[in-house]
Parts: structure tokens; C-alpha cells; sequence
């Protein structure tokens, strides 16, 4: 990885697009989970048109793996040549806010804001991440996304850190778009599928008084480097149904996610967890 960081950047783009095309053409079981998650998502593409979708999602995420080299070990000039930042908040106002982003193959471009935080004066950011396996890489990872004065959070048992940052006025940064049980979930509409989602959102911005806005970090037009845009802050959000509050993010995902289809992270077995007993996708025998 630190030789990755040092390589010309057109360079370390064309290593990552050479892996996904050889993870794309590889059968894996995480092959299967894209193409299920795309023919679901998507029922009116036909084969040839989901096995190009797949094909271009793999390129995109060997891209966004290489390029982690830079987002862990790089410094903040490299970053700031990475990833651009759009902001239609005032973020100096310190204001309680949750910035709720988004699995797209660019998610790890929220560390922009800490690497920029002291210069521009923003805030600190802060937010939830999920235990690795490893607990080498574990920790390593926690201490390459800190290094700015970034504060990474576990996601087990630690909602009132969390809150305590919220009010601080720091920059609160949570991906509900992914399936971490039934714990704090409900079902709700995703690409028209009942899918289990969590309610954090909802219920931190209703604790906190915090106001919520929408942030996607994405490749730009040529895809020379990535834009992290922050969105105004959601109008009559939160209510006191977190369910609905749910189910307007997920629409709000799906909107983004209709406009460019490859960049987002369909390795995930998003659609696991079954109402009513429905049969898992990804094994149906269970």
C-alpha cells in the first residue's frame, strides 16, 4: 500500500481497473451476490446488459481498492488532488448535524473532510465503523482514518458517544444503507423490495434536535477524481415515525444510485435479511 500511494495517480487507476477486470471474469461467490443484487434491483435489464453492469462495477471497485492506498496512507495534498469538496452548508457553524452517506465505491472519501478540517476550521469528524475480523487490520484501519483527528466510533454499544459527539457540533458521518440485522431495522422499499434497513438516522436526529443532509462521494465527469457533495439540510426530517424517515433515505439512495448504477457497492448481500419469512436470495435453502 505505501508503494501504491507514491505511484503516478493515471498509473494506480490502470492497476486498479486490471484487478476488477480479473476479479469480473473470476466466478466467485461475490460475483453471484452482484448479479443477484442487479437483477433484482433492476428486472428490466437483460442479461447481456447485467453482466455489463457487473463487469464495470468490478473495474470501478479494483479502482476504489488500489486508491485506498492514498485515502490511509496518503497526506492531505493528496487527497485534496483525489477528492473535491461541495458543501451547500456552512460547515464552521457547528451546528448538530448527521451527514448521512452513502455506499458508493468513493464512501471512503468522507476522510477529505478530516484531512481539511484544521486548515479550513472545520469541525471534527466523526463516525461509525463496522469490526473487522482481522484485529490487525482492525486496528490499523482505525488509526489510518484518525490520523487527521478523525474519531472513528464502534458501531457496537457506543450510541451515546456518538450523541455526545452530535451535540458537540462535530461531523457525524452514518451509512444506513447496508443490512446489519434486525436489531434497530424495519423493512422498508428499497428498488421496490422490502429491505431491512437501520433507523439510526431517524432516531439520532430526533435525540439530537440534529439536522440531516445527504452526502454521496462519487466520481466526477471524466473520472479523473472523486466529488464529496453535501446536500441542504432534509426538510421536515426527522418525524416521529422513524420508519418513514427510513424509507425517504432509502428512495433518496435509490434516486442516486439510478444515476450512475456502477458505482455502487453491490458486493453486499443487501437484500439477506427476509420478511415474513421470504427465502434469502443468496441461499435458498435458507
Amino acid at each position: 500500500m505505501k508503494l501504491l500511494s507514491i505511484l503516478p495517480y493515471r498509473v494506480l487507476v490502470s492497476i486498479g481497473y486490471g484487478l476488477g477486470y480479473i476479479a469480473a471474469n473470476i466466478p466467485s461467490d461475490r460475483n453471484r451476490v452482484i448479479k443477484i443484487n442487479l437483477k433484482l434491483c433492476f428486472p428490466d435489464l437483460c442479461e447481456t446488459q447485467i453482466n455489463l453492469l457487473r463487469k464495470e462495477h468490478w473495474r470501478l471497485l479494483g479502482r476504489s481498492l488500489v486508491e485506498k492506498s492514498i485515502i490511509w496512507l496518503g497526506s492531505e495534498k493528496q487527497l485534496s488532488k483525489l477528492i473535491e469538496v461541495q458543501s451547500s452548508v456552512d460547515l464552521t457553524s457547528r451546528k448538530p448535524r448527521i451527514l448521512v452517506n452513502m455506499h458508493f465505491t468513493g464512501i471512503e472519501g468522507a476522510i477529505i473532510l478530516s484531512a481539511l478540517a484544521k486548515r479550513m476550521n472545520w469541525p471534527r469528524t466523526s463516525g461509525f465503523f463496522q469490526r473487522m475480523k482481522n484485529p490487525f487490520f482492525n486496528q490499523k484501519i482505525i488509526e489510518w482514518r484518525n490520523r487527521f483527528g478523525g474519531n472513528s466510533i464502534d458501531r457496537q454499544g457506543n450510541t451515546k458517544a456518538i450523541i455526545r459527539e452530535i451535540r458537540n457540533g462535530d461531523c457525524i458521518i452514518v451509512a444506513p444503507d447496508i443490512d446489519l440485522g434486525l436489531k434497530d431495522s424495519e423493512f422498508v422499499p428499497f428498488f421496490g423490495i422490502e429491505t431491512n434497513t437501520i433507523t439510526t438516522v431517524s432516531r439520532l436526529a430526533n435525540i439530537t434536535g440534529a439536522e440531516v443532509c445527504l452526502m454521496t462521494t462519487t466520481l466526477n465527469q471524466d473520472r479523473s477524481r472523486y466529488l464529496c457533495k453535501i446536500g441542504e439540510p432534509l426538510k421536515d426530517f426527522p418525524t416521529a415515525d422513524h420508519k418513514a424517515d427510513t424509507a425517504r433515505l432509502n428512495q433518496y439512495f435509490e434516486d442516486e444510485i439510478r444515476l450512475r448504477p456502477a458505482e455502487y457497492y453491490w458486493v453486499h448481500k443487501r437484500f439477506k435479511n427476509r420478511p415474513n419469512h421470504e427465502t434469502n436470495p443468496y441461499n435458498p435453502s435458507k
